[in-house]
């Protein structure tokens, strides 16, 4: 049973940092795509970020770049988002996605497992 469990969410104020955390359980996780999604109120969810199973590979949406890093680590079976100089923009549900190998890390769209998701707000 494929499980994914976000974590790290909270209230921070501009220009704050938190990091999200993202168990998985229940596949072979250091083969599969990690992706964060976020969705804000009365908004679609939009892809945030992605990693391959070979770390190097990466890839964000263009409103995080600089500000935001993807890792995981394969031991752990945890995929991290460390978010940096957050904006109010930023405020959302956190959704960590599982993909299985396969697609290029650019392309595609998520996989078919999600967790329960992490709130974050960014306000003064």
């Amino acid at each position: 049973q494929v499980q994914l469990v976000e974590s790290g969410g909270g209230l921070v104020q501009p220009g704050g940092s938190l990091r999200l955390s993202c168990a998985a359980s229940g596949f072979t996780f250091s083969v599969w795509d990690m992706s964060w999604y976020r969705q804000a109120p009365g908004k679609e969810r939009e892809f945030v970020a992605r990693i391959s199973r070979v770390s190097s590979n990466t890839i964000y949406v263009d409103s995080v770049l600089g500000r935001f890093t993807i890792s995981r680590d394969n031991a752990r079976n945890t995929v991290y988002l460390q978010m940096n100089n957050l904006k109010s923009e930023d405020t959302a549900a956190y959704y960590c996605n599982a993909r299985p190998p396969g697609a290029p890390v650019s392309g595609g769209g998520p996989g078919p497992y999600w967790g329960q998701g992490t709130q974050v707000t960014v306000s003064s």
